[in-house]
């Protein structure tokens, strides 16, 4: 599944745009390693580390979403 997919899925960002933009100005680093490409594929095990308002967000991802549904659903996708 691609980040910025991923991303949006699991409700850091409002809209697939903004997360898209993220990962462009290099802000989501996917283990440890910066990343620039929205299209990257994520996968159960990763480790996702972005800002998000104050905050430096440390998640690991547990499964990849099959749509954006509510919020106690995209609870399930990710460890924090």
């Amino acid at each position: 599944l691609r980040l910025d997919k991923w991303l949006w899925q699991a409700r850091f960002f409002k809209s697939r745009g903004l997360a898209a933009e993220a990962v462009e100005r290099g802000s989501v680093r996917v283990n440890g390693t910066r990343v620039s490409r929205p299209g990257r594929d994520v996968t159960p095990g990763d480790t996702l580390t972005f800002p998000q308002g104050q905050r430096i967000r440390v998640i690991r991802i547990l499964a990849l979403g099959a749509r954006r549904g509510p919020a106690t659903e995209a609870k399930s996708l990710y460890l924090d």
